[in-house]
């Protein structure tokens, strides 16, 4: 995962700083790309620990249009908690309660969970039911019966439903390549792309989602391709960075699908295994919302 490294050196060598409406300055600079080959490994960072739990936990949430945080609540995952919250504080319902009390009510309420765990028609909605299409399950079919292809894409970005979304996508349009040697890659446009929390996260996430589609094609993952807009790291993570910098890249871990179902919401976190995976220790930075 030198790549990853290098990219978070590239952004310290040679962004600007920048203000934004999180009122955290970031360091950003526009167009980057990096290349990862996931056919013998998978692109788990190393140099932290990523809890590639809640990673597939998320992918999965998406796969099934969900946009409601209690599946990814209720499966400890709480990447997703800081956007409705902030929704909530500023309804009628809301109790001062902590962060920590809101998604204890977000588990324990299902009631209150669907009043208030929505984030609006965001990842999951578009990929499964842009303006009534399905344009993950029309991949897949395109991918096994017209794999040459040019239009292998599914998009989240949707400018008529943006202003619904609790946050507008990041990671807002990725497309497929099928090869002459059976091979599957990925390419991922992500308009801003948070460096250190989130960029590890979508790395693993997007590679994760090419191998199930692989297997599910009969084809082999070969390449993610991860192309950016607005690469940036929040100024109260540089000495995170600069630790991570620090740090060597070990081997990678490698990925195993142990069961293969015909229809990709079928797909469950214990279908997945992920082997010799031995990071370095967590570097926790707060998420700017």
């Amino acid at each position: 995962m030198k790549q990853y490294l290098e990219l978070l050196q590239h952004v310290l060598n040679n962004g600007e700083r920048r203000h934004n409406r999180t009122g955290i300055d970031t360091i950003s600079l526009f167009g980057y790309q990096t290349r990862y080959d996931i056919s013998n490994s998978f692109p788990l960072l190393t140099t932290k620990k990523i809890f590639y739990k809640s990673m597939i936990h998320e992918l999965l949430w998406f796969i099934r249009g969900d946009t409601n945080i209690k599946y990814l609540v209720d499966n400890n995952c709480n990447i997703w908690n800081e956007w409705p919250y902030a929704i909530y504080k500023k309804s009628s319902h809301y109790q001062n309660e902590t962060l920590s009390e809101f998604v204890t009510k977000i588990k324990n309420d299902a009631h209150f969970a669907k009043l208030h765990g929505n984030l609006g028609p965001v990842y999951g909605k578009q990929w499964r039911n842009f303006l009534g299409v399905d344009q993950l399950q029309d991949v897949i079919e395109q991918i096994k019966t017209n794999p040459n292809s040019r239009r292998l894409i599914v998009s989240a970005w949707n400018p008529a439903e943006v202003k619904a979304m609790a946050l507008p996508p990041c990671h807002s349009l990725y497309q497929f390549y099928v090869d002459t040697n059976k091979g599957l890659s990925c390419q991922l446009y992500q308009r801003s792309a948070d460096a250190f929390l989130g960029v590890p996260f979508n790395i693993a996430s997007y590679s994760l989602l090419t191998y199930i589609i692989a297997a599910m094609t009969g084809l082999k993952p070969r390449t993610f391709v991860h192309t950016f807009g607005d690469l940036h790291i929040y100024t109260n993570h540089l000495d995170q960075v600069k630790l991570q910098l620090s740090r060597t890249p070990s081997k990678l871990p490698v990925l195993k699908i142990k069961k293969i179902h015909d229809k990709i919401n079928d797909f469950t976190i214990d279908d997945f295994e992920i082997i010799d995976y031995n990071p370095q220790s967590t570097i926790r930075g707060e998420v700017a919302v």
